[in-house]
């Protein structure tokens, strides 16, 4: 939850579906959860029509939905949906770490590098919030270091709408223990510069994601 003092620049409608973007994809906006115009107005300092504006814009991106005589909430998903976010994000993020093999400076390997070894850290600590950090920030420094322009911005809407299953699922049994390595073989391939193998091993991170979901969410 943002909270601002009153001394930041206000902000534009744009700014503010950032926002509450980033905080429906990190779940501190739940699923179902109103977004109720007046707490919005009095938490950002904004206007009722910026706030009426960001929200119009998060629904035509499928993050909120509006319930006649009722506002706007933070739209749920189902299973299925959540199936069909991970095979896009599959297919484009696999673009994106093959362009990042390609393009990264040593410095930026570097950095991913970092996080790897962070992760590694997490893991035998068994800290799961930590290790979830991480792994959000992996996926970003990959969406950085691909430098395409329009891939991040899909792909961070589709990461907001599969929140709540991203969260529960990291907190299954042994998750970040079998993710971990799938993450490593992403950062040795991007340090490798192999495009291929960057991309085969971000492929097969999000369809074991998929399979941990469908696992674990999908009702027979």
């Amino acid at each position: 939850m943002v909270i601002r003092t009153g001394t930041e620049p206000k902000l534009d409608s744009d700014g503010l579906s950032a926002m509450l973007r980033r905080e429906i994809s990190a779940g501190e906006l739940a699923p179902n959860q109103r977004l109720i115009e007046a707490d919005i107005v009095e938490q950002y300092g904004v206007s009722r029509s910026v706030v009426r504006t960001a929200l119009a814009n998060l629904a035509v991106e499928g993050m909120v939905e509006r319930v006649q005589n009722r506002g706007a909430r933070v739209r749920a998903i189902d299973a299925d949906e959540a199936l069909e976010i991970l095979e896009l994000r599959a297919a484009i993020e696999s673009v994106c770490a093959a362009h990042a093999a390609r393009h990264a400076s040593d410095e930026q390997i570097a950095e991913l590098v970092s996080i790897g070894e962070r992760m590694r850290a997490y893991v035998d600590d068994g800290d799961v919030e930590g290790y979830s950090a991480c792994n959000r920030a992996l996926h970003d420094q990959v969406l950085e270091l691909s430098g395409m322009q329009l891939a991040p911005t899909i792909v961070n809407r589709l990461r907001a709408q599969h929140a709540r299953f991203r969260i529960k699922l990291a907190r299954t049994h042994n998750r970040p223990r079998v993710s971990f390595p799938e993450h490593m073989a992403i950062i040795d391939a991007i340090r490798a510069r192999d495009a291929d193998a960057a991309a085969q091993a971000m492929e097969a991170h999000l369809r074991s994601v998929q399979s941990a979901t469908r696992e674990h969410f999908v009702e027979e």
